[in-house]
């Protein structure tokens, strides 16, 4: 299918214009109009509005000249999945794989789903600069297929290359409930995946002494109740004198170590009450929700006794 989602159409035989944001099958599109009602169509019966049609990326074997950087302004780190809602099908969204790094990075996505596999993308993206790499619908993410996406280094300077990425997921709903962020080189609000995260650096001797601590200078680990408020005046009696950064320092220490004690206790479920407020403290809750392995779910809790100032999670 020559057509892909974001595409801007018009229908051959009816006065009609919008943006595809459904591929249903290989000769079926859906494409939401003005009203933003979607309609299916078949692609023989759409063609392409000049002006806004995309431009195709392309790219050749060779490697793309860039300036030398000085080696101690050489930035290693630094690749991101942003995934960033379409200006106007807002329903759309495009993975924008972004190389903030001052290497010239080849990447290849391919996705898999009921062991079938396609080619999605293969190109070099240059330094400081971003290329979008695949496109679905947010609200399909329970159909979306599993993404391998592989990510290889070049510099002609005296730099050691980086370790190439390996990444391989099955994206869920809970892995986009965070807050977006301003995602780097693209400089729009999405959601930020970051692939080359720094590697966790363990003390051996420290491992080793918390092993053989004695029994006496272990901390107990209190059972938290199956309802844990952070309300800032139901932790601290000094609350009116502290500034709003530490407030939201304190909730957030205050809810991991709530977690910590029901994953230690085994508890099934347990419920945060954040108060609806401007949302920063549940936006935090719910990124590092996300990413906790030991957390199945979680979903805003009753709301006809919280509102939506609070969240339910499940634990593994």
């Amino acid at each position: 299918m020559k057509y892909k989602l974001g595409d801007f159409v018009r229908f051959v035989d009816e006065k009609i214009e919008g943006y595809i944001t459904r591929i249903i099958d290989d000769q079926t599109i859906g494409v939401t109009d003005q009203d933003d009602f979607e309609i299916p169509v078949l692609a023989s019966k759409v063609t392409s509005v000049y002006g806004h049609q995309p431009k195709e990326q392309t790219t050749t074997g060779k490697a793309l000249t860039t300036p030398e950087v000085p080696l101690t302004e050489f930035q290693t780190k630094g690749v991101y999945l942003g995934v960033i809602s379409d200006a106007k099908a807002a329903s759309v969204v495009h993975f924008h794989l972004v190389n903030d790094t001052s290497f010239q990075i080849l990447a290849t996505l391919s996705t898999e789903k009921q062991q079938g596999y396609k080619g999605e993308y293969a190109g070099i993206i240059a330094p400081k600069s971003s290329a979008v790499v695949y496109s679905a619908q947010l609200a399909d993410i329970q159909l979306w297929p599993k993404f391998n996406l592989q990510v290889l280094f070049h510099t002609p300077q005296n730099i050691q290359p980086a370790e190439p990425i390996i990444f391989a997921e099955k994206f869920k709903a809970k892995d986009f409930a965070g807050a977006k962020k301003q995602v780097p080189v693209v400089n729009q609000q999405g959601w930020l995946i970051r692939l080359d995260e720094p590697e966790l650096v363990i003390d051996a001797e420290k491992l080793k002494e918390s092993f053989f601590k004695p029994a006496e200078e272990k901390q107990q680990v209190d059972r938290p109740g199956n309802e844990v408020d952070l309300h800032i005046e139901k932790l601290r009696n000094d609350y009116q004198f502290i500034g709003s950064n530490d407030i939201l320092r304190i909730q957030l220490e205050h809810f991991k170590k709530a977690l910590d004690a029901a994953i230690v206790h085994q508890l099934p479920e347990i419920t945060f009450i954040h108060g609806a407020g401007n949302g920063t403290l549940r936006s935090e809750l719910h990124k590092q929700l996300g990413k906790h392995q030991k957390v199945q779910t979680f979903m805003d809790a009753r709301k006809e006794k919280f509102g939506y100032g609070a969240t339910k999670v499940i634990l593994k």
